[in-house]
């Protein structure tokens, strides 16, 4: 049975698509089979990733570890239940093609909601919130207080990912490992990144979640994305020297790859 992980938020230009990517490829690196799957089907970055990276180890002639592309299948109408949302069905008709044949299945939602985040997040495994680190992101999860930057309540993703909980529980499922990532943190020390920091760790403890640090802002993630290449593959491609930044890129995917603890994965790149 796949290990299903989500990556969700409800807020674009948090470097989710990128983040999934990265992960996704990572643990083929690691020799597990892993499906991928976009379910922004407008914008649809992460499945045009994954074609961007076809489509170079087509034109170069080589061969890169991949996800493989799933898509939602098409549904007849006429098939459903009475009640039965046609999405719900697509979603887990595409998992349940998937669940037997590889090890992990990781789902990138939109920068919105939507009833197949919804559903998504309900069959996640392991759920993983990339955010900026900025209190614009922070506002997704839980409203503060704007002089004591106390937390007053929780905010429309977190009782998204609260009603998620509880379907889970309704159906018998174990919970899932909630992991909210720090994305584009800057390089300094400043007031405002430890006054986020703090509110996040307050709001950790009092909503489930573990915090993590995910990708500083660099300009190689938007470099990568029109090859489909991640920062894995440059010596592949004939980048045999890394410079200082693409070296700490790479240090923070191996840490981040750890703290997901997902099951049997042990990091060797």
């Amino acid at each position: 049975m796949a290990h299903i992980i989500v990556f969700g938020n409800e807020k674009g230009g948090s470097g989710k698509s990128t983040t999934t990517m990265h992960v996704a490829t990572a643990l083929v690196r690691e020799g597990f089979k892993v499906g991928g799957l976009d379910l922004d089907l407008r914008q649809r970055s992460f499945h045009r990733y994954i074609e961007n990276r076809q489509a170079t180890m087509q034109k170069r002639a080589i061969s890169l570890p991949c996800p493989i592309l799933m898509t939602l299948p098409e549904i007849d109408p006429a098939s459903l239940a009475e009640g039965e949302n046609i999405f719900d069905k697509r979603l887990s008709a595409a998992v349940a093609g998937m669940e037997n044949q590889v090890d992990f299945i990781v789902i990138d939602c939109p920068g919105s909601h939507t009833r197949l985040s919804q559903v998504a997040h309900s069959m996640a495994d392991t759920l993983v919130t990339p955010m900026n680190d900025s209190f614009v992101d922070f506002d997704l999860l839980a409203r503060v207080d704007p002089e004591t930057y106390d937390i007053t309540g929780p905010s429309v993703y977190s009782e998204m990912v609260w009603h998620s909980r509880k379907l889970r529980a309704q159906a018998g499922l174990k919970p899932f490992d909630w992991i909210v990532l720090r994305n584009r943190l800057g390089a300094q020390e400043m007031h405002n990144k430890r006054k986020v920091g703090a509110a996040m760790e307050a709001l950790a403890k009092r909503i489930g979640f573990r915090v993590s640090s995910g990708f500083a802002e660099r300009v190689i993630f938007r470099e990568l994305f029109p090859s489909g290449l991640t920062l894995l593959d440059l010596k592949e491609v004939g980048v045999d020297k890394l410079n200082i930044s693409n070296l700490a890129a790479k240090q923070e995917l191996r840490d981040l790859i750890k703290d997901l603890r997902l099951p049997n994965v042990a990091v060797s790149f």
